[in-house]
């Protein structure tokens, strides 16, 4: 006997509408995949400055918008992926990271890449556990 899974499309008007053809957000089970996040303003879909930590809290704070339409907070966050225009702003981007998960740091792996959409200096994506947790 097979069971069927419930998969649902999750998304927040507070973070930015998808630029291309993808959802914010996926439910599957109880695992929720959280696209990669720009530092997009809401409003207009462009970059909120050049600077890398303000995309960064900016990307964080958009994922923080879309755990919220799940049910989740960033505690219920347990994988991430960092993408990085220049690999040198590997401790900028990793200081303000560690303001938005300050209790429970999930598992992470970041890496350099050629290009990111729209001339971005970094994206996150997520994978995150909807429900009650047991904080071990």
């Amino acid at each position: 006997m097979t069971s069927k899974v419930i998969r649902k499309v999750i998304s927040s008007s507070k973070a930015p509408a998808a630029i291309g053809a993808y959802s914010q957000a996926v439910r599957a089970g109880n695992t929720l995949y959280i696209s990669g996040q720009l530092g997009l303003d809401t409003a207009t879909l462009g970059l909120v400055s050049d600077d890398v930590v303000e995309q960064t809290r900016t990307a964080l704070t958009n994922m923080g918008h879309i755990l919220e339409a799940a049910g989740c907070t960033y505690k219920h966050v347990v994988k991430t992926t960092v993408l990085l225009a220049d690999i040198n702003d590997f401790a900028k981007v990793n200081e303000e990271y560690s303001k938005f998960f300050t209790e429970s740091k999930p598992a992470r792996a970041a890496y350099q890449v050629a290009n990111l959409p729209k001339a971005g200096r970094v994206e996150i994506e997520a994978i995150a556990i909807v429900g009650e947790l047991d904080m071990q």
